[in-house]
């Protein structure tokens, strides 16, 4: 016999060390301790991994659950079941013999059940004149009572992998998404920079993703693909910073020039109503700049456009306005229409107006051409944001406000 392990008294089978212990642990339950033995048996299945279990060994542990008459396992009680190997096989979905055989010992090393044989190897019970259970021989349930808080919390660490690994596979989405469309945008837009490479990058990233990942595969994959959205939206910030630095001076010089010939008129004597006085065109009033509404509010009319904020989350203004111009890319509204719209209806506005457009998309026909429209609108003073985020409020089921 090899060391570290010992046989049963009949010789049957060889025995572990660990399952001798298991075996002692399970005789060893607290007074009155019950588990409901389905609840059990779900924890198991939820823990079956870490058991190194197969769904068809867990089928034979429903089976030979199915032999016990209560549905609480309680201490004291007789936790034996005695099935043949035919029964159990019809209760296990005709599983085959040798399979079924495999899939009991399975168990047994898993420490869930126990054998216990009797002298012949036969499983059989054997009762007093009054018809009660005096011995049985079969398969010992006991375990299953002793280990239920430990099946229990195997079960919800099992729960939070789980819950750990399905976040990060989203996460992971959602960064493919964002990287994929920011390279998209700036190669459409012919922004400066060696895009090709990055995109190439890109590309290693996606391709090293295996077709069964584990948590520490995706784990590794995300943090590489946070990094190369950050590069990107860096990138892309260095050149909206040096393209407002540009756009600012030059609003700076118009601004000086007309400060000056302001200045100039006010200092003059006014003599529009002298006799002979030239007629100046009346001044056309400033238009009223479109309300501001709060952020909060927009992200309710307009949760969609959450899915293409960085990290799948807007949480401030500038999240919102680099979102609005992933949705303009993939809307089809040429730069040129967007800028438009900032320059009239302010980068915030506009930002929320792609925002609405975006929970409308399968309405508009010409992205392009209705963001035109309502620009053309705003410029003449006829176009506020209010009716359309309401009108969305009320789609989305949030409550009626006034918003003006």
């Amino acid at each position: 016999m090899q060391s570290g392990s010992v046989t049963t008294p009949f010789g049957r089978r060889p025995m572990t060390l660990a399952l001798v212990k298991r075996q002692v642990a399970s005789t060893e339950i607290s007074s009155n301790k019950t588990a409901d033995k389905w609840k059990v048996f779900r924890d198991a299945c939820e823990a079956r991994t870490l058991l190194g279990l197969q769904d068809r060994a867990l089928a034979v542990l429903d089976a030979l659950l199915s032999f016990y008459p209560e549905t609480d396992l309680r201490q004291g009680a007789s936790l034996i079941v005695f099935p043949s190997n035919a029964q159990l096989s019809v209760r296990a979905h005709g599983i085959a013999g040798a399979t079924l055989r495999r899939h009991l010992a399975t168990l047994v090393e898993a420490g869930l059940i126990v054998r216990k044989d009797s002298a012949n190897g036969k499983r059989y019970v054997r009762k007093d004149r009054a018809g009660d259970i005096e011995d049985a021989f079969g398969f010992d349930l006991s375990p299953l009572l002793a280990r239920s808080e430990e099946l229990a919390q195997m079960a919800q660490q099992m729960a939070a992998e789980r819950a750990l690994f399905r976040r990060t596979k989203e996460a992971l989405t959602i960064r493919r998404r964002d990287a994929r469309k920011l390279i998209s945008a700036a190669i459409e837009e012919g922004a400066s920079g060696d895009w090709g490479k990055i995109e190439d990058v890109y590309l290693a990233l996606v391709a090293r993703i295996p077709r069964s990942p584990t948590i520490h595969d995706l784990a590794s994959i995300l943090e590489e693909m946070d990094l190369l959205c950050a590069e990107i939206v860096n990138q892309l910030d260095d050149l909206d910073i040096s393209e407002n630095m540009s756009s600012n001076d030059a609003h700076s010089e118009r601004h000086i020039q007309n400060s000056k010939t302001e200045s100039t008129d006010e200092l003059e004597p006014s003599s529009r109503n002298e006799p002979g006085a030239k007629a100046e065109p009346e001044m056309q009033p400033l238009r009223e700049p479109l309300k501001a509404f709060p952020l909060s509010m927009v992200m309710r009319a307009c949760p969609e456009i959450t899915m293409y904020g960085q990290g799948g989350t807007i949480s401030n203004w500038r999240d919102l306005m680099a979102a609005a111009v992933v949705v303009r890319s993939m809307l089809g509204v040429s730069p040129t229409a967007y800028q438009d719209a900032c320059d009239v209806m302010g980068p915030e506005n506009a930002a929320v107006a792609m925002a609405c457009m975006l929970e409308r998309a399968g309405h508009i026909n010409s992205a392009g051409g209705y963001l035109r429209d309502l620009t053309a609108k705003a410029r003449r003073g006829e176009f506020s944001l209010g009716p359309m985020l309401m009108a969305l409020l009320r789609a989305n089921g949030s409550p009626d406000r006034q918003v003006g």
